[in-house]
């Protein structure tokens, strides 16, 4: 059995429209459309048959006629489009059960495989996405694309019936844009993201002793702990400069309202959802941000990034350097102090979760390394010390040994309370290499 006489078959299912035809084999021919394909079918079948060829004129009866409407769909999603800023797309069609049933009663009738050639649903997305990668002079993106246009066939007028393809019938999802930094918080008791009140679950409202309702006294009716957060004070330039709908922040981990962020700063990525630019120049925005800061936050080593980044960041396994001023109940000796701490130095300590932070996170046991770590005597009640230390070292523990919770730590090996009076983050950097921006995101594209 040939090639022609699969597709004298097809053809006698008509009338059958040469894409449609073209279709079965698509598996079985390259080089061509299905137009194409089925086409030269015919006048193959016609010229061994030794007959003329004869175009069939009548509409498909499997895919209705929708197969001549590739330019139209491509123009109404270029419509559709219009306003946005992308440099890739995708296109994907809801097939009218219909035509699916059709496809199916085609080949199994004429004795094709049921998975035979190409289905409808492959060709309309490729084709339709080719004139729109033309109309727009954007590229086809199958795994993350800035946008995507779902095609509603069945919602669209049937072809011959009067009336254009409505934009209603093209569904366009815009994807998220991103971009890379690293902040510094240069004032203490900012946190990282917007913090709710805990007890007005961020309403700003309690229920009055009147029956009716007043500001909240633990917030102040504003609804919520913090005034300002990193987050409130990054954002709003990216959302702006993007014209998005949202703006999302994700950060490596966060350290603790009290403590500053410096050093080479924390690694962010902020989010916006549905943006119409994407094209942003990274180091003016950079500069808009920290204007808009006002010297709380700094941000730095601005750049674009895909949406991988922000995964990266968010399981960024980070060793973190600290400075901090520590408060001992008691005299303590320049000896002492260096020797308590040679013992800190390469240890592997123990933690139950802090005290501070047990009504919000799970009670267990953590290990974790201090890599490093020195300190000077300030006088007898009081000292500077530096620690490196492996991600997830609670180093405020560290210090003041949390009533036994942690061990070993500064305060047990003293033997004399201590206490973290400031605290500051000097550097949060991937364990295995720094943290970095891949190259392809830092130039133009």
């Amino acid at each position: 059995m040939t090639i022609l006489d699969d597709a004298r078959r097809v053809a006698d299912e008509g009338p059958v429209c040469d894409a449609c035809l073209g279709r079965c084999f698509a598996d079985r021919s390259f080089g061509l459309t299905n137009d194409e394909r089925g086409r030269a079918l015919r006048i193959a079948a016609a010229l061994d048959d030794n007959e003329p060829y004869d175009p069939d004129e009548a509409e498909c009866w499997v895919c209705e006629g929708e197969s001549d409407r590739f330019d139209e769909w491509a123009e109404t999603v270029a419509e559709a489009v219009d306003g946005w800023q992308f440099d890739t797309y995708q296109v994907g069609t809801r097939t009218p059960p219909l035509i699916a049933e059709n496809e199916a009663l085609l080949r199994e009738s004429a004795g094709l495989p049921e998975d035979a050639g190409e289905s409808f649903k492959s060709e309309f997305n490729r084709e339709v996405g080719k004139r729109v990668g033309r109309l727009t002079g954007t590229e086809v993106d199958f795994e993350r694309p800035d946008v995507l246009a779902l095609l509603n066939v069945e919602a669209a007028p049937r072809a011959g019936e009067e009336g254009a393809i409505s934009d209603h019938a093209v569904d366009v999802q815009v994807n998220s844009a991103f971009v890379y930094g690293r902040y510094k918080k240069l004032e203490r008791d900012i946190p990282q993201t917007e913090w709710p009140c805990r007890e007005c679950g961020g309403s700003g409202k309690q229920l009055a002793d009147s029956g009716g309702e007043e500001p909240c006294d633990h917030c102040g009716g504003s609804g919520y702990l913090y005034e300002e957060s990193v987050e409130e004070l990054t954002t709003p330039p990216v959302l702006d400069a993007m014209d998005g709908g949202e703006a999302l922040f994700h950060g490596a981990g966060r350290e603790d309202v009290d403590a500053r962020m410096l050093g080479t700063g924390r690694p962010f990525v902020i989010e916006v959802k549905r943006p119409r630019e994407r094209g942003v120049d990274a180091d003016a925005l950079q500069r808009e941000i920290n204007e808009f800061a006002d010297g709380k936050v700094e941000v730095t080593d601005l750049a674009p990034a895909s949406h991988g980044m922000v995964e990266r960041v968010k399981e960024l396994d980070a060793s973190k350097t600290y400075r901090m001023d520590v408060a001992f109940d008691a005299d303590v000796t320049a000896e002492a102090l260096r020797d308590a701490v040679a013992e800190l130095r390469g240890t592997t300590v123990e933690q139950d979760t802090p005290q501070r932070v047990d009504h919000r996170r799970a009670s267990m046991t953590r290990t974790r390394t201090v890599y490093d770590a020195e300190a000077d005597l300030e006088d007898a009640r009081h000292a500077e010390l530096e620690v490196h230390g492996e991600g997830g070292l609670y180093v405020k523990e560290l210090v003041s040994g949390d009533e036994g919770r942690t061990t070993p730590s500064l305060a047990g090996l003293l033997g004399v309370g201590a206490q973290v009076t400031a605290l500051d983050v000097l550097a949060v950097e991937g364990e295995d290499e720094p943290f970095a921006v891949p190259e392809y995101l830092k130039g133009e594209e």
